[in-house]
């Protein structure tokens, strides 16, 4: 967007890109530093904790907060909008999630050559280095937790592992899966891998996706998911063909949904990942760049912790009654 739009038209256009000017402390202040917080959806638990936390931040920092989120996770037309109308609104930093993590580089590029600092929370870009910093979950350590537990449980029997996946070109779903395939001792191509199949997180598709693994390879036995709904739609599969009991269901995220399912018995165990943290801790390097000039760089780690109450021998995990105080959603 030409940054000398009109006042008035820049609302318009702020509005339909989704920018709303939440903020707690200095929002709408005269003088308050803005920063942008831009998700993959407005949906999904995990983003909605993630934007308490750059509320929560904000008020704490008493800067203005402005946010905005894809249609869809996917949506990289949107964010790209997004951007646009933040950095012609002024904000001295963007928090992104990035839907498209090649494609949204053109943009976090420009807005950085306007002298913004841009984060990313929770899936990196690629490259990584076309923002400043990240700050996220390890997701190939996330991984790499439930495929050592899925081993460990396996007590040396035989794999037939299914892989219910998030879509091509997705930083976050390769390094999951790869993850669980280096905790789980094989490679990319191994045999007692007998399907695998993308659900872009979705607990429907993730039914579907399950159905037709069942179809392929009725004797699976161990099924990775990308995240939770993916894994209660895989359950939900399961169950309807009589082997929810008989087969080893494990996943990545720690919502309050999932840890629920765990605990039920539905997910073998999870790993938790903590996106509150990855906003406040955002928004507060977006002040401190704001105050002083330095620029937040690098990753932080922003915690995973194994969520299961089947614990298993040489895999540190805690149990479902941590997970649910530390869960989101």
């Amino acid at each position: 967007m030409n940054a000398r739009l009109s006042a008035g038209l820049l609302a318009v256009a702020l509005l339909a890109a989704g920018c709303g000017g939440n903020s707690g402390g200095g929002g709408g202040q005269a003088g308050a530093a803005k920063v942008g917080l831009i998700t993959k959806t407005e949906t999904n638990p995990f983003f909605v904790k993630m934007k308490e936390g750059a509320e929560k931040a904000a008020k704490a920092e008493g800067m203005e907060l402005m946010t905005a989120a894809g249609k869809f996770d996917g949506d990289n037309a949107t964010q790209i909008t997004a951007i646009e109308n933040m950095v012609a609104a002024g904000v001295k930093g963007i928090l992104i999630t990035p839907s498209d993590t090649k494609a949204i580089v053109p943009a976090i590029k420009k807005a950085r050559d306007a002298g913004v600092v841009v984060i990313a929370l929770d899936t990196p870009t690629e490259p990584q280095d076309a923002t400043d910093a990240l700050f996220a979950t390890d997701n190939f350590k996330a991984g790499e937790l439930i495929g050592q537990y899925a081993k460990a449980a396996m007590a040396g029997k035989p794999a037939k592992i299914a892989t219910l996946d998030l879509a091509p070109g997705i930083t976050v779903g390769k390094l999951r899966h790869d993850g669980f395939l280096k905790g789980f001792g094989i490679a990319e191509g191994d045999p007692q891998i007998v399907c695998s199949q993308d659900t872009r997180g979705d607990q429907a598709k993730g039914q579907t996706a399950m159905e037709n693994c069942l179809q392929k390879a009725p004797d699976i036995n161990v099924v990775y998911t990308i995240n939770e709904p993916a894994a209660l739609g895989a359950h939900t599969a399961l169950k309807a063909d009589g082997k929810d009991k008989s087969v080893l269901v494990v996943s990545v995220d720690g919502g309050c949904t999932g840890v629920k399912a765990v605990k039920a018995g539905q997910i073998a165990a999870t790993s938790q990942q903590y996106p509150l943290k990855m906003a406040e801790q955002g928004v507060t390097a977006v002040s401190e760049y704001a105050k002083s000039g330095k620029k937040p760089s690098g990753y932080t780690d922003t915690g995973v912790t194994l969520i299961t109450d089947k614990a298993v021998s040489g895999v540190d995990a805690k149990d479902t009654a941590f997970g649910l105080a530390n869960c989101w959603g």
